[in-house]
């Protein structure tokens, strides 16, 4: 997602390291509440009562904004994105009072990406037309499935029908860069019925594809009341002929579940998983920041949204600062999902670390075959990729 466009040079080079950078910087803004909690989701997302507190939330997350300035450290924005929840069910006036907010207090970059999530049941044309307005050039609609019976068993609140109407309106608002979200492995699904989902949605010609497959998660309705899934060996098949299909239509895999036609990769989930810098404003969003003096922390915010728009309460519930021991597992967790992997001296250039220090356990992940033996780029195999948790083990502290 994010080229080195922004990326500012560190004035202190950390452990001792001369190439570590400053590196792009991007905003998360969390928008926690949805018209109904899906039975997969593990989200921080909330059933939305009949009266969203626009205001109030808007005016917390510039005040959010304010306290994290002092970590933007002169960087543009590369990227905004906005997810949820239904972010969607905000209305236009209140993202633009937002986007205005946070542009006067960072800079955006010329070319910044600014995505929104947004669900079917929630578009309306002249709404989507006014977020285009607002300088909002990409969505990410989760349509998960077109098909009813599915869609029932996830609790969504469209049909297939709404979701192609979704993204006829999406273009007609003058989106011409659209993400569309899909899952298999839904409950009794079987290997036609993941194609033909995977065909309905190359049918609506998206620029990007994220197509992943349904994980049951603590703390959700689907892991206390499993649903019945594929077996194993139809979730391969479903791999294999999905990933086909989506090649033959021209969506090359550049992540472990993201698709995109040429020059449409997400940027913004390229900085993530470039081990980019992001700040995180909403309930329970998370940032990771790094400083010029080489200091990496992760952070997150209070989760409730009611404890979120206490102004008695504060809006930071806690922060870590990445050990040199935890580097490497923490870049490689992240950069290792890219089919293509990157250049090798970027862990130094995010890190400050040697790349050296990497030597023993890239020897041993080549030798069993997960890690590619290039020496110029740190990039998993095939196999690696399927294995990628066997693969990371190389590299925990």
């Amino acid at each position: 997602m994010f080229n080195e466009h922004g990326a500012a040079s560190g004035n202190n080079a950390p452990r001792g390291q001369a190439h570590f950078e400053l590196p792009p910087l991007a905003l998360y803004i969390h928008i926690p509440w949805c018209v109904k909690k899906c039975p997969y989701c593990d989200f921080n997302s909330h059933a939305a009562g009949p009266v969203l507190p626009e205001q109030d939330y808007v005016d917390a997350l510039l005040a959010d904004l304010d306290a994290d300035l002092p970590q933007v450290h002169g960087r543009p924005l590369g990227s905004i994105f906005f997810g949820g929840g239904t972010p969607s069910l905000f209305s236009a006036r209140a993202l633009g009072r937002l986007l205005e907010g946070v542009e006067q207090r960072v800079a955006f970059a010329a070319d910044i990406e600014i995505t929104l999530e947004a669900n079917p049941g929630t578009f309306e044309q002249a709404k989507f037309r006014d977020y285009r307005s607002l300088g909002i050039n990409r969505l990410s609609i989760g349509v998960q499935s077109f098909q009813a019976a599915k869609l029932v068993a996830l609790g969504r609140i469209h049909d297939g029908d709404e979701a192609i109407r979704a993204a006829d309106m999406a273009r007609a608002a003058g989106f011409d860069n659209f993400n569309l979200d899909l899952m298999h492995g839904l409950p009794e699904q079987s290997l036609e019925d993941a194609l033909d989902d995977l065909r309905t949605a190359i049918a609506q010609a998206p620029t990007h594809l994220s197509w992943y497959q349904l994980t049951l998660e603590p703390n959700t309705v689907f892991w206390n009341q499993p649903p019945s899934l594929p077996e194993d060996d139809i979730l391969w098949d479903i791999q294999e002929a999905g990933q086909a299909l989506l090649a033959a239509h021209g969506y090359a895999q550049y992540e472990v579940s993201a698709y995109a036609q040429p020059g449409k990769a997400a940027r913004h989930n390229l900085n993530y998983w470039t081990f980019g810098d992001f700040l995180g404003i909403g309930a329970g969003a998370h940032a990771k920041l790094s400083s010029p003096d080489g200091r990496i922390s992760r952070s997150w915010k209070t989760r409730l949204p009611k404890d979120y728009l206490d102004p008695g309460k504060r809006f930071g519930a806690g922060e870590r600062v990445l050990g040199a021991d935890e580097l490497p597992f923490e870049f490689l967790m992240n950069v290792l999902r890219l089919t293509d992997g990157v250049a090798s001296e970027l862990f130094t250039r995010r890190s400050g670390l040697p790349l050296s220090l990497l030597a023993d356990a890239r020897a041993q992940a080549v030798k069993r075959g997960l890690l590619h033996a290039d020496p110029a780029r740190l990039a998993a195999t095939r196999e690696g990729q399927l294995f990628l948790n066997d693969l990371l083990q190389y590299f925990l502290p």
